[in-house]
């Protein structure tokens, strides 16, 4: 797999960060878990029930070492924000999330929610209907 970084861009290789001092192209040549600098999502960022999960399952992947507890945290808020929604959309990806953390790709479920951000969105600012449980969620 290839990967173009940017300069100063940081990737994040089996809880390794590396950043690049210029524009380089690195090749993985084995399997890994790594995750783009563009990916990583900042604590201030965690405003919605899948930003949060995202963040608990991005920690699990960027410091290896403390994904144990994390996992706790992470099937926890699975469960929560699996009661928070009733959008069938949100509801199957969040079926799929479970799945692929049960599997330990957690690469793969973090993109999953990340391809739910803009059904969530629609959902937080009214323009798409949702039952009244995701009414009760408070951002933080």
């Amino acid at each position: 797999m290839h990967i173009a970084l940017k300069a100063g861009e940081r990737l994040y290789i089996n809880g390794a960060v590396i950043r690049v001092d210029r524009k380089t192209s690195v090749e993985l040549l084995n399997n890994c878990v790594f995750l783009l600098e563009n990916h990583v999502l900042q604590a201030h960022e965690t405003t919605t029930p899948l930003r949060q999960l995202y963040f608990v399952l991005q920690s699990m992947l960027m410091d290896p070492a403390s994904a144990p507890q994390a996992r706790d945290l992470a099937n926890m808020l699975l469960a929560s924000t699996r009661r928070t929604f009733t959008n069938p959309d949100i509801v199957s990806g969040l079926g799929q999330v479970d799945e692929l953390m049960g599997e330990g790709r957690l690469f793969d479920a973090l993109k999953t929610i990340r391809n739910l951000y803009p059904v969530e969105a629609s959902i937080m600012s009214g323009s798409l209907p949702e039952e009244p449980a995701a009414a009760g969620f408070v951002a933080a």
